[in-house]
């Protein structure tokens, strides 16, 4: 009896023994399980945030890398150097040149057919007739270049910036240019403008043509500033004259012509036939100095201080 109870004893606690054993191995499973699923977790978002970090550093470098190509303006073109009174008028492809008289900067800009399409100075500075070696004609030279084209008899060979302007008379300054536009029309009124403003700033002159093969121009556009005022003068290569009265906008006008007066002729005046007349050329022609404000000369001449006297 006693060994039967001995051995229902013994049962008993092995049972006991084993089911502690389970209950103390439980929790410590549950609490190991649970740590590596959140380390799994931790894990994959630390890793996703690394693979998108580069990704954000890259966008900046990409948007600045053109931004600092296109400021550059002589970009793409090869900057050479051009006597101011060379008269050829052969024209590089794609070259920049410096067509500002003495220390002026005025930069002309050829395309790829060699047309001069393009020409800025910061700023305008004028013709200095007193400290510059300025011939009688009212020009730094005394020829102008032969660019193809200006040998037509309603032709000139016409500064885009203009001698009075300070412009040299290279292949890089001239295009062949209707006489009447340069002469009297917008393109005279523009550089007569500019003298008056005394200089000109911002500077910018964009020239178009019909074709690849003509050096002729189709189109002039000019863009500058005066006085703090920004002026655009756009018209196209045609005798001006001719449009205006094509659309009748000449016919009230009064019949004195531009190029005569009462007291003479300003062509035996103006010698380069730009439509404006020089101290010297004035001097040249007989007339004294000062020329007043109701002297017939004074209209075409140039009033820097706006006094009433030119050449006081």
């Amino acid at each position: 009896m006693k060994k039967k109870l001995n051995s229902l004893f013994l049962f008993l606690a092995t049972i006991v023994m084993v089911g502690c054993t389970n209950v103390e191995d439980a929790p410590v499973t549950e609490k190991e399980t649970a740590p590596q699923e959140v380390t799994t977790e931790n894990t994959n978002q630390d890793s996703e945030k690394q693979d998108a970090t580069p990704t954000v550093a890259e966008e900046p470098v990409a948007e600045e890398t053109p931004t600092e190509t296109s400021d550059d303006p002589f970009a793409g073109y090869k900057r050479i150097e051009v006597d101011g009174g060379d008269l050829s008028g052969y024209r590089g492809p794609n070259v920049v040149v410096d067509i500002g008289y003495g220390d002026r900067e005025y930069w002309a800009f050829t395309n790829e057919y060699g047309q001069l399409v393009r020409v800025i100075a910061d700023e305008i500075i004028l013709q200095d007739d007193r400290n510059e070696p300025v011939l009688s004609s009212g020009r730094y030279y005394s020829d102008e270049a032969k660019v193809p084209g200006v040998e037509s008899d309603v032709l000139d060979e016409g500064h885009i910036i203009a001698d009075s302007l300070g412009g040299v008379s290279n292949a890089y300054n001239i295009t062949p240019q209707d006489s009447t536009l340069n002469r009297h029309g917008d393109q005279a009124y523009l550089e007569d403008a500019i003298r008056k403003a005394g200089g000109a700033t911002n500077f910018e002159a964009i020239i178009t043509y019909p074709n690849i093969e003509t050096q002729i121009p189709s189109h002039y556009q000019y863009t500058y500033t005066l006085r703090g005022n920004e002026i655009v003068d756009s018209f196209d290569n045609v005798n001006s004259d001719e449009v205006n009265e094509s659309l009748g906008l000449t016919e009230s006008e009064p019949s004195d012509s531009t190029t005569s007066t009462a007291d003479g002729d300003i062509s035996s005046v103006d010698t380069n036939g730009n439509g404006q007349v020089t101290i010297k050329e004035a001097e040249a022609a007989g007339y004294s100095m000062p020329i007043t404000s109701d002297h017939w000369l004074y209209q075409y001449m140039d009033d820097r201080d706006g006094d009433g006297l030119v050449g006081e």
